[in-house]
């Protein structure tokens, strides 16, 4: 793995799993907004991203940005919710955006 992604790498795995939380605790309840709609597409960015930077494509800094800009959607909508698991999902998620624009840069 090139140490230069290491940090976004570790972040984008911690909100894959806090959204698969956040996603599967959400299940079945009514939202307000797009939470947990949102959770499921920020865990296929999460997920494409870690691997696009574990192989060091060329293409990993657009990738991180896209996920960047995902994670922040969906820690718009989690945040807006009163769940301890919402909560985590969406600090997970603006690290991430955080982690990942610092790659995208």
């Amino acid at each position: 793995m090139n140490i230069k992604y290491k940090s976004a790498i570790e972040a984008c795995q911690k909100c894959l799993i806090d959204c698969q939380d956040c996603l599967m605790q959400m299940a079945g309840q009514e939202s307000m907004n797009d939470c947990p709609k949102c959770c499921v597409q920020c865990i296929d960015a999460c997920h494409i991203c870690i691997k696009m930077m574990a192989g060091d494509s060329a293409f990993a800094k657009q990738y991180a940005l896209l996920c960047a800009e995902l994670c922040d959607y969906c820690a718009d909508h989690c945040e807006q919710h009163d769940h301890d698991h919402c909560k985590t999902c969406a600090e997970s998620c603006r690290k991430c955006a955080e982690e990942c624009r610092k790659i995208a840069a």
